[in-house]
């Protein structure tokens, strides 16, 4: 019994040798297999996924800066907008005060010329006050300022503003006591012609056959008698003296689309009061004021004396601001729905 189980003991000892010795053999290969999963990888894979995380960001920040220029450029009309609607609010606020304080001056009661001197009162505190006087035309220093359009009917037509001195009447005590300009009204270009006519005839000399009728009817005593009323007539018809019902104005404004006047040669373009009282010969600080009398006689209706509504009205009225105020807002809306 003792032989066998030595035996059998020997076996299991060189089993165990042996399986260790595969499992020692078996170990490196392991290793090896470890080694070659932990190894990094190839350089050509990481350059490559290396640049695209590079082009991936570039074109982030590239979308990053053309939206945040897209908003610049939707803010920079937004802002530009909003400060034009707001001006526009302050400037239909200006114009309604600026209505209501010429119809309060024009509310007041009317001023006599013959109480109102240039050199004790400022002008710009009397404008758009009523005045009413009485005086004569002198009509030879009269000017046209124009082209100036009037529609009438549907239809425009280009005429001229007449501006004539009022002169004092000596022995009338309700006459002006100083020269005031007159802007009498509208007139078409064909009344403008003729009136200028009828000045240049009045200047020139008779010619060689008015002067021999002359002195032939001269002869006559009882001709020259004749005569005598209706050159009376002509004369006070010169003279006559006309009362005037206007409102007191300051000079226009011109825009830059105006053409400078040109005194020599008579072409106004617009109101210039010192210039105009210059070269009639008046004071610098001369009255101008613009009729306003409704009282015109049918059967001579030029010159058309100004409407005294047209004195509280402007070129753009507040109504035009606050559209325009909406306008601006219109596009505020737009460029917000652009920007969500």
């Amino acid at each position: 019994m003792g032989a066998p189980s030595s035996s059998i003991s020997r076996a299991l000892a060189s089993k165990l040798r042996r399986g260790g010795a595969a499992s020692a053999a078996a170990a490196p290969s392991l290793r090896c297999q470890h080694s070659v999963l932990r190894s990094p990888p190839p350089p050509s894979r990481f350059f490559a996924s290396s640049s695209a995380v590079a082009d991936s960001a570039s074109q982030a920040r590239g979308k990053e800066n053309g939206s945040r220029w897209s908003n610049w450029l939707l803010f920079v009309p937004g802002a530009m907008a909003f400060g034009l609607g707001t001006w526009q609010i302050f400037r239909r606020r200006d114009k309604i005060n600026m209505l209501e304080y010429r119809q309060r001056r024009l509310d007041m009661e009317p001023m006599k010329l013959k109480d109102v001197s240039p050199s004790n009162k400022d002008l710009q505190s009397l404008e758009f006050r009523r005045v009413f006087g009485k005086g004569v035309f002198d009509d030879k220093r009269s000017i046209f300022v124009g082209p100036r359009s009037r529609s009438i009917s549907g239809v425009t037509e280009n005429g001229y503003y007449l501006i004539t001195p009022l002169m004092q009447i000596s022995d009338d005590p309700e006459s002006v006591k100083f020269p005031v300009l007159v802007n009498r009204g509208w007139v078409p270009r064909s009344w403008r012609d003729k009136f200028l006519g009828t000045l240049d005839d009045a200047g020139k000399p008779t010619d060689a056959s008015e002067t021999s009728v002359q002195k032939s009817e001269e002869k006559s005593w009882w001709k020259l008698w004749s005569k005598k009323p209706k050159n009376v007539e002509e004369h006070v018809a010169t003279v006559a003296s006309v009362e005037v019902l206007g409102v007191i104005r300051g000079s226009e404004k011109p825009s830059i689309f105006v053409p400078a006047n040109d005194p020599a040669s008579s072409q106004w373009f617009y109101v210039d009061t010192a210039a105009i009282a210059h070269t009639s010969k008046l004071p610098a600080d001369t009255l101008y004021i613009e009729d306003i009398n409704e009282m015109v006689n049918p059967s001579n209706p030029y010159p058309v004396p100004k409407d005294v509504n047209t004195l509280i009205r402007s070129s753009v009225m507040p109504q035009d601001h606050l559209n325009y105020t909406l306008t601006c807002r219109v596009g505020l809306e737009k460029m917000k729905a652009r920007c969500s």
